[in-house]
């Protein structure tokens, strides 16, 4: 597996390092087009079977600071006026999703995510609740969950997400290290985190979640493993264990982080096995998928021991509903036709709610061949095992429909990414890092226009 002197784990590195989709969707959103409107969408939202659950994912793209990593969409919005504004846009677009279905919804999960959600005011956070609540019924034991800035969380907000009925929360630390967070524009000491999980207890949230980083700059693997070990100390649920994605060529942000201060692919592999390690051998955490780590007896857990574990946008989760409707700008949602995307501009996707006019400006229909393909790379990504074959037959009637796909695999067998009993095919504990590249071999739309500078690095 070497040559040139390189040991085999650098040699695998550098053989499967790269750019790669995180494959929270499939097809991912580079394959959307603009060929799914608004129209399609209502379309959609009006034929959405109501037999099961549905999800809720509320964007909001707001910050208070902006982090020099961040790839997600946002802005700093200082106006109380803008902030306002964007809730009542919220708020009439759940309005018009409620009218467009075919009955009153059932929601077993609200994701809040940005951005940072509680940038809006507190009474906005609570009318948006009241709205979804006032159209919608709430499934017992419904989870709603919210992403926080640990450094800029007013006090007011406290009791606005006990209003709320938050039952779990997910806040950045990324890493503790002061010459990485000066490096990233993200000041945050590990005195502020403990106290803002504390006022989250406080109130009752039961389910919190941490969010680490590596592949920063001037990250080492000891100073990973020092912010790991940190982290242990405030002893969240679950801890997600990211790579940095530097695409400064999307987020023009990025080019104020020095591409020389980055670690190669090897640094970043050994990084990420560094925290993995502390928070397994040091915390008793047990990894969930790529990613994630929870503790034992936490929902993630079971899930994924008892095979029940999903992935969609936001990472791995417990929620099995076939239907996720994104709400506000930029948000995706994943119906049982498609994924549907609003525009991701606020003013665009304002103008569009404000004409009572759905804001989704592209997305895909899901072909047989498209839902076989995501269900291969789901089951792929969440740890299980696959049956290409069987599964082939039953979505298509056609059990060779992946034999070039099993071609693909067969190669990755050789690196002992993957192992087969029969027509079955698992993903070793050597290929768990390598999830991403595993999956990819079901990929059919990798190399037909979607450049790979729109993914993430692949180690």
């Amino acid at each position: 597996m070497s040559d040139s002197g390189a040991s085999p784990l650098s040699a695998l590195i550098a053989r499967h390092d790269g750019h790669l989709p995180r494959y929270t969707s499939y097809p991912t959103a580079p394959n959307f087009s603009s060929s799914i409107g608004a129209d399609a969408y209502a379309q959609w939202l009006r034929a959405t079977s109501l037999e099961q659950p549905l999800s809720l994912y509320i964007h909001v793209p707001f910050c208070d600071r902006l982090c020099l990593y961040c790839g997600c969409n946002t802005s700093v919005v200082r106006l109380e006026s803008s902030r306002l504004a964007y809730g009542k846009l919220l708020m009439r677009e759940i309005g018009m999703v409620a009218d467009a279905l075919p009955g009153r919804g059932r929601i077993a999960q609200i994701h809040w995510g940005g951005g940072t959600p509680t940038s809006l005011p507190a009474q906005s956070l609570v009318s948006i609740m009241d709205a979804i609540r006032g159209r919608f019924d709430l499934e017992p034991g419904a989870e709603i969950a919210i992403e926080i800035d640990p450094v800029n969380l007013p006090q007011d907000r406290l009791p606005a997400l006990r209003a709320m009925g938050v039952t779990r929360a997910s806040l950045g630390v990324q890493d503790f290290n002061t010459d990485v967070q000066r490096a990233i524009g993200r000041a945050q000491s590990l005195e502020e985190t403990r106290a803002c999980l504390k006022q989250l207890r406080d109130i009752g949230i039961a389910s919190l979640n941490l969010d680490l980083m590596y592949g920063l700059p001037h990250q080492s693997v000891d100073s990973v493993k020092a912010t790991a070990r940190a982290v242990l100390e405030l002893a969240p649920e679950r801890i997600a264990v990211f790579g940095y994605a530097h695409v400064p060529w999307m987020k023009k942000h990025q080019m104020l982080i020095a591409e020389d201060s980055l670690p190669d692919a090897m640094a970043r592999f050994a990084q990420q096995e560094a925290i993995g390690d502390v928070l397994r051998s040091q915390g008793g955490y047990q990894a969930v998928g790529l990613d994630h780590f929870a503790l034992p007896g936490d929902a993630l857990t079971a899930a994924a021991e008892t095979g029940a574990l999903h992935r969609n946008f936001q990472g791995y989760t417990t929620d099995s509903a076939p239907t996720l409707i994104g709400i506000g700008a930029s948000a995706i949602g994943n119906l049982q036709q498609g994924y549907a995307q609003n525009a991701a501009r606020v003013p665009d996707y304002g103008a569009a709610i404000g004409a009572n006019r759905f804001a989704v400006t592209r997305g895909v229909a899901l072909s047989d061949e498209d839902r076989l393909r995501r269900s291969m790379i789901e089951q792929i990504m969440c740890g299980g095992d696959v049956d290409p074959k069987a599964s082939a037959l039953h979505y298509l009637g056609r059990a060779d429909a992946l034999d070039g796909s099993i071609a693909a695999m067969e190669a990755l067998e050789a690196d002992g990414f993957v192992a087969r009993d029969g027509t079955r095919w698992r993903v070793t504990e050597r290929g768990r890092p390598f999830m991403r590249q595993v999956a990819a071999t079901f990929d059919a739309y990798l190399g037909q226009g979607a450049t790979s500078r729109r993914y993430a690095r692949a180690v």
